[in-house]
């Protein structure tokens, strides 16, 4: 079929550059849509045959149907036009083509927005709150949402409405109803990409996260490494008064982030990984993969964290798994006393694990038995110093007998 004039064809063009720009879709993808609606219209007609395609001239949007025959190994024998009547064209096929030509718009329109997004996952988008609920959080990205999952969002984190979140893309689905993009909170990868927003040297390359830490809503471990020895790695991190770790912070709803000097020496690494506790020294035990901590007695508390997490994210950031003790402990273990470890249980709290194989102390427990040993052998030593001052008295009367001369008793001679 072809327009009957030029101001039909023009129309067309217009109507085409028109879907084009208002689907953001090329003209060639548009004809590509026409011509596979009317070759489904053709199909319905009864008579038509089974191989065949539809041409449309670009330059004269002349449409045609091209039947052909084929041998048993799909050869093309001959080639014949099939293009129906006119009036068919134009009443028949309309409404199929109009109907075939939206759902083939929309596919096209899903494929985009799925390649808009696939091979995204890594990064950060930008949405706003459109609903929230148990189960999960719809971001608004503009053309898609993006969903939250309960699993990926931090523990008591609440959005209001319209409110811009930044989230980590962990996947992108492609789906009958278009691209389904998931996304997270609590991903690791979210604390690297916004450090890369806010540090400049970490986008360009100067400075490196070479590992990071996380527990979602609470802390976060990082270690960074400069590749220039004129840049600080922390400072460029922390930035003038601490502006750039605290527009992370303030992304994050409050969660704290330490930042920490990578080292290659192992040593080195894990007694930089407790900071801030101050570790005297580190023995590293390479078969079994455990590095052995001690720091002074008023440090000990200091270095495992509450409920044990510094220690938790300095094992995860070294790889390492950390066992801390303090001199005392180290000193009683050299004794033969107290033998055992700090070892993480099923829920992430250290516990002490003795060595006779007896039941496992919390680290309350431990503490308050600890306590009642000091006291028990500080009233014994109390105990004994009295004793000893309340001897002293006998012990100087019995010196005192001991210096007089004894008396005699002389025989008388004759």
């Amino acid at each position: 079929m072809k327009p009957k004039d030029s101001n039909s064809q023009n129309e067309i063009r217009e109507a085409l550059e028109a879907v084009a720009t208002a689907k953001n879709m090329s003209i060639d993808t548009l004809l590509g849509a026409l011509a596979e609606a009317v070759l489904a219209a053709y199909r319905r007609l009864p008579g038509s045959e089974e191989f065949a395609a539809a041409e449309i001239d670009p330059d004269s949007f002349e449409i045609k149907i091209v039947a052909q025959e084929l041998d048993e190994d799909f050869n093309v024998l001959r080639e014949w036009d099939d293009t129906p009547n006119e009036t068919f064209m134009q009443r028949v096929m309309a409404q199929t083509v109009k109907q075939v030509m939206s759902q083939r718009i929309r596919e096209v329109e899903r494929d985009q927005k799925y390649d808009d997004f696939a091979g995204r996952e890594g990064t950060i988008v930008t949405g706003i709150v459109q609903q929230q609920d148990a189960r999960f959080t719809l971001l608004d990205l503009g053309k898609v949402e993006a969903l939250l999952p309960q699993a990926e969002q931090v523990p008591h984190e609440r959005f209001e409405r319209n409110a811009r979140l930044k989230a980590y893309i962990v996947e992108v689905r492609k789906t009958t109803k278009g691209p389904q993009i998931v996304v997270s909170r609590t991903h690791p990868g979210l604390i690297l990409r916004l450090f890369e927003l806010e540090v400049p040297e970490i986008a360009t390359g100067v400075v490196e996260i070479k590992a990071c830490a996380r527990e979602p809503g609470h802390r976060t471990k990082i270690a960074v490494y400069s590749n220039d020895a004129n840049v600080d790695p922390v400072g460029s991190c922390v930035g003038a008064r601490g502006a750039r770790v605290r527009m992370v912070t303030n992304e994050l709803r409050g969660e704290k982030v330490d930042i920490v000097p990578f080292s290659d020496d192992p040593a080195e690494f894990v007694m930089r990984a407790l900071q801030p506790a101050k570790v005297k020294e580190v023995r590293l035990d390479y078969d079994r993969g455990v590095a052995t901590v001690i720091v002074n007695d008023y440090q000990l508390s200091l270095a495992i964290g509450r409920e044990g997490q510094n220690a938790r994210l300095g094992g995860r950031l070294t790889g390492w798994e950390i066992q801390i003790k303090s001199e005392s402990q180290l000193a009683e273990e050299e004794a033969g006393y107290a033998e055992g470890e700090w070892v993480e249980n099923e829920v992430g709290e250290m516990v002490w694990v003795p060595a006779d194989g007896s039941e496992a102390m919390s680290m309350e427990a431990y503490y308050a038995e600890s306590t009642e040993v000091e006291g028990a052998a500080a009233e014994a030593a109390a105990a004994e110093g009295a004793g000893a001052n309340e001897a002293e008295p006998e012990g100087a009367e019995a010196t005192d007998a001991e210096t007089q001369p004894e008396a005699t008793t002389e025989e008388p001679t004759a």
